[in-house]
């Protein structure tokens, strides 16, 4: 019995320490019965059938998870289905790729904002996916049947795939759906998910990025919030209703259920549930991990990244041509450049690196008479991390320096690659095919490229990386460059693509009336691109074998003892890895630091306080602010006259939560989730529960844009609105 108590006593402190908290749990939806009693206590009024089944419709019919053609079951972000004709609601953010695409100077759809009257005028978007799960299962027994713990890792992966590979396989056969086995608990479970998957997806509407991404840089991952973070899209089908490509025949999806869409009032310790397909979290991590995530990926990370932002910044400011064709590179480089930022100083002052200490201090005294493989786990993965600290910083700088920072280098390599295919023998069946690949490659990327832009980020780059990064990883042509220029990166950057046939699109297309692979191996950007890219490659491959495999092997060890030890003691969620899952919690003011208390809602007035036309943040549209002078808010203002524009809860959310449905207890649509809170950055890694909050845009807001702002009456007739 003392030896129970100590065990429950360990278990306790464990989960009180960052494995697991009171409000943290991204939950799958066929066990979400066991978090049935907790959900009513936090005021929950539906059943678990209601949330997931596979015999009835339900809300996960209704959930969007939104991709590309390429790789349809990572989903870049989450939507909700709003209606009964296929309208979807995400955020403006994992719109504002497709709204670029759309753009020009003459229809500056991100200035101006898009709205369609009329179906006829909504827009295609070819390659973006939208998968909505069919079923899942939990089908652990069927792949550790084919594994052992003297297995290498290599071994155990391909034992892994194959069965996984069989499992998918058989689940999809003679159906018209998709089927993908996902790990959890870093390996110690696995579950299938199938999925229908919409290959037709249309943009509907969407408001000016002054008011959708109103605040910018200076109010990401804070609050208080005040942006109107939505877009609009629908899902078509073939007139058999199944997903069909693109076609003028296509009709809306009728989907099995939508959100009703809520004009209620909320208050503060309402039930709110976020339902979406989150991307990842580190919450199993240990200090060894938590130590390389703070000194390397997130520290340098944003100090490269700054050095990107601040020329694009100058770059996009002097031109509306360039601002449309990078606005969402910028976007894309931003957001987790103030992350990484943002997520180092909230590890720092919640002493995150203590936590994670006591939590392995516990776990080793329960480990000490179990299974060798547990006690062992620890220093495997501290061996693990340690030995390959030199090479992930070096790979950092590469990455994002040389091949992620400036987009040419490596675009040189993919477009020779292609090129070189073209005369291969082995591919000579599919040479047509190859030549109208490259000719569409070329297309995409030259349509949001800038020369001068490209040239200007580039040698800024490539000057930080060669000044920061150890030499003796350094790249041959950076060491050759410094020399040969004396140190002056923009003119080697000017000389490169002086000579570059890559440079434009007008020399590329030349090229390829008659392309001769002799020459292009030597043009400069490409061996630039090659020479980065190979040395990535080389660094990667010193990271020891036996140290690698080590680290997977006590990472997964370590989750499985600590799941054993929380074992009729605490629920455990495994970590986020884009399927599909549920958090519950509660719409709540929280109080950051002292003296500092934060209401649970923002209002259109916020907007107009925080207006200031010389800044591009925070910039006011004349219509928005005429309707605020007149207070014509129409049905959607609260019972204090107020238009309230966004919301927070304490829910678990993290990337690929972006758009997120958020439902009340009776599962209608009360918000859009769209972001973190910076006091609990942390979260990823270790859920803060009484600072951890979710940003929501409220769809009081949603509904007063598409109606009074935009006079889009047709889209409000389509939904349900519920207002009692």
């Amino acid at each position: 019995m003392k030896f129970k108590s100590i065990i429950l006593s360990m278990a306790l402190l464990i989960a009180s320490s960052g494995i697991a908290r009171a409000d943290e749990g991204m939950w799958l939806l066929s066990l979400i019965g066991k978090n049935y009693a907790d959900m009513q206590k936090a005021g929950f009024k539906l059943t678990p059938e209601d949330i997931y089944s596979i015999n009835q419709s339900c809300i996960k019919d209704a959930i969007v998870g939104l991709g590309n053609e390429g790789s349809p079951f990572w989903h870049f972000c989450t939507g909700e289905i709003i209606s009964d004709k296929g309208l979807v609601s995400t955020n403006h953010h994992c719109g504002y790729g497709k709204i670029q695409e759309h753009s020009t100077v003459g229809h500056d759809y991100l200035r101006d904002g898009f709205w369609a009257m009329t179906m006829q005028e909504e827009l295609p978007n070819p390659g973006l996916t939208a998968s909505v799960l069919v079923r899942m299962e939990d089908v652990t027994d069927q792949v550790k049947a084919a594994l052992s713990d003297d297995m290498s890792e290599n071994e155990r992966n391909r034992a892994i795939k194959e069965v996984s590979d069989r499992i998918a396989k058989k689940a999809v056969e003679g159906t018209i759906y998709d089927a993908q086995v996902k790990p959890m608990f870093n390996g110690n479970q696995f579950f299938l998910f199938v999925h229908i998957i919409y290959k037709d997806v249309r943009l509907v509407g969407a408001p000016p990025s002054s008011m959708g991404k109103f605040g910018g840089d200076t109010d990401n991952w804070m609050w208080p919030r005040h942006t109107c973070d939505f877009s609009l899209f629908r899902i078509y089908t073939g007139v058999d209703g199944n997903p069909a490509e693109y076609s003028d025949a296509n009709i809306p999806l009728q989907p099995k259920h939508h959100l009703p869409v809520s004009n209620r009032e909320l208050k503060d310790g309402d039930f709110a549930m976020v339902m979406g397909f989150p991307g990842t979290t580190d919450h199993f991590l240990t200090s060894y991990g938590l130590e390389e995530t703070m000194d390397i990926t997130n520290k340098l990370r944003y100090e490269i990244r700054t050095v990107k932002i601040n020329v694009l910044r100058e770059e996009m400011a002097a031109s509306q041509e360039t601002k449309i064709k990078y606005a969402s590179k910028y976007a894309s480089c931003s957001n987790y450049w103030k992350y990484s930022n943002e997520q180092n100083k909230a590890l720092k002052n919640l002493n995150t690196m203590g936590v994670k200490k006591e939590t392995e201090r516990m776990y080793k005294i329960w480990a000490q008479d179990k299974d060798p493989k547990y006690a062992e786990a620890l220093p495997l993965i501290k061996k693990g991390y340690a030995d390959r600290a030199p090479y992930m910083a070096a790979t950092t700088y590469l990455a994002e320096g040389l091949l992620t920072g400036p987009e040419m280098l490596l675009q040189a390599v993919r477009f020779y690659t292609n090129i070189e295919a073209m005369d291969d023998p082995r591919y000579a069946e599919h040479r047509d095919a190859i030549v109208e690949g490259i000719g569409e490659m070329a297309k995409e990327f030259y349509k949001d490229y800038n020369m001068e832009t490209e040239k200007r980020v580039m040698s800024a780059l490539m000057e930080y990386v060669f000044k920061h990064m150890e030499m003796k990883y350094m790249p041959q042509t950076l060491i050759d460059a410094d020399k040969k220029y004396k140190g002056n990166f923009a003119k080697y950057v000017d000389d490169m693509f002086a000579k570059s046939v890559f440079a434009s699109e007008e020399s590329f297309n030349k090229m390829m009336q008659k392309p001769n692979l002799k020459k292009l191996a030597k043009d400069p950007l490409y061996l630039a691109g090659k020479d980065a890219y190979d040395k990535y490659r080389e660094i990667s491959s010193l990271i020891p074998k036996e140290s690698a495999d080590g680290l997977k092997r006590g990472i997964r060890n370590f989750t499985d003892g600590i799941l054993q030890i929380n074992d009729g003691v605490k629920l455990m969620s495994p970590d986020a890895n884009s399927t599909i899952r549920l958090t519950y919690g509660n719409v709540k003011a929280y109080d950051p630091k002292d003296a500092v208390s934060y209401s649970y809602y923002t209002t259109l007035k916020g907007v107009m306080e925080k207006e200031d036309p010389t800044n591009s943040e925070f910039i006011v549209p004349e219509r928005l602010k005429t309707l605020f002078a007149n207070k014509d808010f129409g049905p959607y203002a609260n019972s204090k006259g107020e238009l309230v524009t966004c919301f927070v809860t304490n829910n678990d959310i993290t990337g690929g939560n972006s758009g997120s449905p958020v439902m009340d207890a009776e599962g209608n649509l009360i918000g859009l989730a769209f972001d973190g809170n910076s006091e609990a950055m942390s979260g990823d890694i270790d859920f803060e529960e009484n600072l951890q909050r979710c940003i929501c845009l409220d769809t009081r807001y949603l509904l007063f844009v598409i109606d009074k702002y935009a006079g889009c009456k047709r889209l409000i007739e389509e939904m349900d609105i519920v207002t009692k």
